[in-house]
């Protein structure tokens, strides 16, 4: 019979079949958008595989808590275990204890600071973001060139939670497009971190609007504060016609924003397939299966143009 538990505590691992592969997972946290499809893409996946049972716990963004879960699910006698991190530079020790115990780890979607260095046993299933603000940066560039602004434009970049490896990487990504010659003629303001939060975005965002300094693009690190920045600015009577603001993950609510004209584009990050990609890693190293240990799932370019191919797919 197939099971999957959410959040239902180490006990339920006893009601499984003994023939099972039993595969402890911990997300960062529940309450985020893309998370959540990841999570479902993940459980839905399981649910079409014999004996394969999945025992999901929410970390709460608490690193401390999500160390806690993964020696629970070592202690209870796991086969694999997979890991959205909370904060990629606390890797280590959560690669040395399911290493120690011998028990297969998979990182999904969040790159463990020791990427390089992972054991075998171990491996990491996401896409790599420097396609993803490569993507976002670069499409922005060209709408401005394409309004005019080719001799100056003005710009913020809303940035993830800076302990996680993509908030840095879609940042650099930003700065690396626009040091291109085709595009050095966007100056940045200000940078600050919104941690991913839609309401954390449309505050700040409400605070630079208020500083009096005109701009005509928003690079936001993925799409919940992309919307936030959007709310501000609808709210401060704004035309989103005269400002470009991108973001990252083609959320639904990405993909309404973009079908409404507000905006400008995204970058498809496939978030049920990372889910699905690191069962199937989880499940292989258990049974003693080779595995690549980097699979990279492509990131796509979502724009007015092309919405249509995307609006069911997350």
């Amino acid at each position: 019979m197939k099971k999957t538990f959410i959040a239902a505590g180490i006990a339920a691992l006893m009601t499984t079949s003994a023939m099972a592969e039993t595969v402890g997972v911990t997300i960062a946290r529940f309450d985020d958008n893309f998370l959540t499809v990841m999570r479902n893409g993940m459980t839905e996946y399981a649910d079409t595989l014999a004996d394969v049972d999945l025992v999901v716990e929410d970390a709460q963004d608490d690193v401390a808590r999500q160390l806690d879960q993964i020696n629970n699910f070592i202690a209870s006698g796991v086969d694999a275990i997979i890991v959205n991190a909370v904060d990629t530079n606390a890797t280590e020790a959560m690669t040395q204890a399911a290493a120690s115990a011998g028990v297969p780890l998979v990182y999904v979607n969040r790159q463990p600071v020791n990427m390089d260095t992972l054991p075998e046993g171990q491996a990491f299933v996401a896409s790599n973001e420097i396609e993803s603000g490569t993507l976002a940066a670069f499409e922005a560039c060209q709408l401005l060139r394409a309004a005019g602004l080719a001799g100056g434009a003005n710009g913020y970049i809303l940035m993830g939670q800076l302990s996680n490896q993509a908030a840095v990487q879609r940042t650099k990504d930003v700065d690396d497009v626009i040091g291109m010659d085709m595009c050095n003629f966007i100056n940045i303001i200000d940078r600050q971190t919104a941690e991913w939060s839609r309401d954390r975005a449309a505050d700040l965002v409400t605070n630079w609007i208020s500083s009096g300094e005109d701009f005509d693009v928003i690079f936001a690190n993925n799409d919940e504060m992309a919307i936030g920045a959007i709310n501000a600015m609808t709210a401060a009577g704004i035309d989103m016609g005269d400002v470009v603001v991108v973001g990252v993950d083609a959320t639904q609510d990405a993909l309404v924003a973009i079908a409404n004209g507000d905006l400008d584009a995204t970058v498809f990050q496939d978030a049920a397939g990372q889910g699905s990609g690191s069962v199937d890693a989880a499940v292989a190293l258990a049974r003693g299966e080779a595995v690549d240990q980097q699979v990279f799932i492509p990131f796509q370019l979502v724009t007015p143009a092309n919405l249509s191919d995307f609006t069911d797919r997350n």
